[in-house]
């Protein structure tokens, strides 16, 4: 009798409560099946739908919740519906983080330089400067990156999606405009193409060619300020 009074004793918390063994019924077992079987969280109508029998369903989740706080998974409610999740203090655990490096195919970079020099441009005119049709995905590839957008439709029958480069394609190329990107002459330069065998209209248009122009004329504006500046000083003189 000593000894089980000794053991009851022992089961006594701080405030005075009996903390027996928690033992979960079969209408709660099913519920946390239910919950942690769920693609997404699950309202109390929904895991009602699904028990055998009637029970108080509000009353079981916050028992579950209880017998769950201490574990490595939680059962939480948000938005009144319920499902589980890892512990927020070993949510760290779980994270982890690759860097897989996937190389673009032959078709992905000449469509994006295609793009790049002729935007806007449509699938049609992509193939045709190509000389080829190109899969399907590649210019969802393109897109994924965030390096093209589309450009709304070209003004012809049809109406066919024009495509053109992101402010992400210039960041990640360090960038900080079209025109900074190499002419034909700088390219031919560098020995990445030859220009008795391309015709260099193929990189003068569109956005590239407008942003191009744009800094010829700021440079002739700045030469005839200099040559005025020159001018009046040697009249000073």
């Amino acid at each position: 009798m000593i000894s089980m009074l000794r053991r009851l004793m022992n089961k006594i918390k701080k405030n005075n409560i009996v903390s027996f063994p928690t033992k979960l019924t079969d209408v709660e077992r099913e519920i946390e099946a239910i919950v942690f079987a769920a693609a997404e969280p699950l309202s109390v109508e929904t895991i009602e739908s699904k028990l055998s029998k009637q029970t108080n369903i509000q009353q079981s989740l916050e028992k579950l919740r209880d017998f769950y706080s201490n574990r490595g998974i939680n059962l939480i409610c948000i938005s009144n519906k319920w499902s589980f999740r890892t512990a927020v203090n070993l949510s760290s655990l779980m994270s982890e983080q690759k860097t897989v490096e996937k190389k673009l195919s032959r078709a992905a970079i000449e469509t994006l330089a295609i793009i790049v020099y002729h935007q806007p441009v449509t699938r049609s005119e992509i193939e045709e400067i190509r000389g080829v049709a190109f899969g399907t995905n590649t210019l969802e590839i393109l897109m994924e990156l965030n390096w093209v957008k589309h450009e709304g439709r070209k003004n012809v029958p049809g109406k066919p999606i024009q495509y053109g480069t992101t402010d992400e394609f210039l960041s990640h190329f360090n960038l900080q405009k079209l025109s900074d990107l190499p002419t034909v002459n700088e390219l031919d330069s560098a020995g990445l193409i030859d220009t008795s065998s391309v015709d260099a209209s193929i990189f003068g248009t569109g956005k590239f060619f407008k942003e191009k122009q744009v800094d010829k004329k700021e440079n002739i504006y700045s030469d005839i300020d200099e040559m005025l500046s020159s001018t009046l000083k040697s009249d000073e003189t």
